[in-house]
């Protein structure tokens, strides 16, 4: 009896001493589950750190940007005023000039009509006379200088109007190459290929002319802007082998030697 008393103490201590260990296992394995717990939530505490400081720089960035479009927006209106300004300045001007073309145009046509009018035969320098013998309405000279003024003026409709119109009354007065020189010039950038033409007609027309070379070599830059250089070499070898001495001679050397294949 004492011996088995003895083997149920010592069974009741193992159990106890199992118990104990068992408890102490789960208390460590619970502590571990936190620890991992806890760094778990560290680590999500640290991404949404980082994600909230990324999404404060977007931010900023999207503040700066809208920032720097609002003083672009403002500069441009700025500048759209001044431009509006400047367009409507423009369009005063260009209606002045507009009027004064008109006021010039309606004179010269009143003078060629009042000429046109007259039964007498020209004088001798082509002038239309009246009954006393003196020149009747404007004279070449006159008609020029009305037509110059507005091709320097920047109304080249009104001035080529004018030089056609010498042209057609004094076809054979000094100041004709000059005409038909500023009515190629007047086409220039409008209609090209009519700038090339009327250049054409003035080298056949006035070959000997101060004109010709200057009209023969602007018929090779033509062709060059057209992108023919062929023909623009061509040009250029006339403008040197007849007019050998022009200063357009010298410049159509260079743009030949430019213009070798």
């Amino acid at each position: 009896m004492a011996i088995t008393s003895a083997v149920r103490s010592a069974c009741v201590v193992a159990l106890g001493l199992a118990a104990g260990c068992a408890l102490k296992g789960d208390v460590r394995k619970v502590e571990l589950q936190v620890q991992a717990l806890q760094a778990d939530l560290a680590k999500s505490d640290t991404a949404r750190a980082a994600e909230r400081d990324t999404i404060l720089t977007a931010v900023r960035l999207l503040q700066q940007t809208l920032a720097a479009q609002q003083a672009y927006l403002v500069q441009m209106r700025g500048d759209l005023r001044t431009e509006l300004l400047s367009v409507q300045q423009q369009l005063v001007s260009v209606q002045e000039l507009t009027g004064q073309s008109q006021q010039r145009l309606t004179e010269l046509r009143s003078r060629i009509e009042s000429r046109a009018q007259q039964p007498d035969p020209a004088t001798s320098t082509g002038a239309p006379v009246g009954p006393s013998g003196n020149p009747a309405g404007p004279g070449p000279d006159q008609m020029y200088d009305i037509s110059l003024q507005q091709y320097r003026r920047g109304s080249l409709a009104t001035a080529r109007l004018g030089f056609r119109e010498f042209l057609r009354v004094f076809p054979t007065h000094e100041r004709a190459p000059d005409a038909l020189f500023y009515i190629g010039e007047s086409f220039e950038q409008a209609a090209p290929d009519s700038a090339a033409a009327v250049y054409d007609q003035l080298v056949k027309s006035y070959p000997k002319s101060p004109r010709a070379p200057s009209a023969l070599y602007k018929q090779g830059l033509l062709a060059e802007q057209r992108g023919d250089k062929t023909t623009a070499r061509n040009f250029y070898s006339r403008v040197i082998a007849t007019y050998p001495r022009s200063p357009e001679a010298d410049l159509a050397r260079q743009n030949q030697q430019r213009l070798r294949p």
